[in-house]
């Protein structure tokens, strides 16, 4: 089976929760096939999940004074920072390629990434419900949700991180990971700056273990970029949509 790899990189945060959106919408209408999507936020942002409350997910005065962007995204959980240093993979994928329950699923999407984790040279292992952890730090958190007989599973793999930033902005709400000690990055674990490179052909290669595919680099279609402008505009680009809670 093949999947098609998108490579979008550094770009917007909203750009980027549209894409994911539009990819899903595509596949829903089988325009395109499984799809792995790989790409990095433009600067320091959060993302909130779909029915989080800003105010109490986010210290509001240190993301303005630090210029730190909001954008909330199509799936649920927890607001999590992000920055040009960590990867994020979005995996969509068909629902009967997955068990139905959620907390099923997470194991078997995050094992892509334990396995881009040995390939780096790295024992990493799953927590529930959505961690990844190297060394009993948490290196990777993942959000899902279900569309139109449509998985998404998306997160991120840090590669490096502004950890002070992160908990300043940030209002977790998470007992065990309240402190920068609970968390991890490639740098800290391989004593090492790995290329972004590095990383991505380790993410895919993990993917690519783990479903038993092969991902072939791809484009977006015309279909999924005319569908990302319009979802830029009527939602990702609007403070009234990303505050709305």
């Amino acid at each position: 089976m093949l999947w098609r790899l998108i490579d979008t990189d550094l770009a917007s945060p909203a750009y980027t929760s549209a894409a994911d959106e539009a990819i899903v919408i595509a596949r829903q209408k089988n325009i395109v096939p499984n799809t792995l999507h790989l790409y990095r936020r433009d600067g320091p942002t959060i993302s909130l999940g779909y029915f989080e409350n800003v105010e109490e997910s986010v210290n509001l005065e240190v993301a303005k004074e630090r210029g730190v962007q909001l954008v909330r995204r199509i799936s649920g959980g927890s607001a999590i920072f992000t920055d040009p240093n960590q990867i994020i993979y979005s995996v969509v994928l068909e629902k009967e390629m997955v068990p139905e329950s959620p907390n099923e699923t997470f194991p078997i999407v995050c094992g892509g990434i334990v396995k881009a984790l040995n390939v780096l040279g790295l024992e990493a292992e799953f927590k529930p419900i959505n961690d990844v952890l190297v060394n009993g730090k948490k290196i990777s958190g993942s959000a899902q949700t279900r569309k139109w007989d449509v998985v998404l599973q998306h997160g991120t793999l840090i590669v490096d991180a502004d950890f002070g930033l992160m908990f300043r902005v940030l209002r977790t709400k998470k007992k065990k990971v309240k402190t920068q000690e609970g968390m991890t990055s490639l740098v800290k674990e391989l004593g090492r700056v790995p290329s972004m490179d590095e990383v991505k052909a380790a993410i895919v290669k993990g993917f690519s273990q783990q479903f038993n595919v092969e991902v072939v680099k791809g484009v977006l279609t015309h279909f999924e970029k005319n569908t990302i402008d319009r979802l830029i505009e009527e939602k990702y680009g609007r403070d009234e949509y990303t505050l709305k809670r």
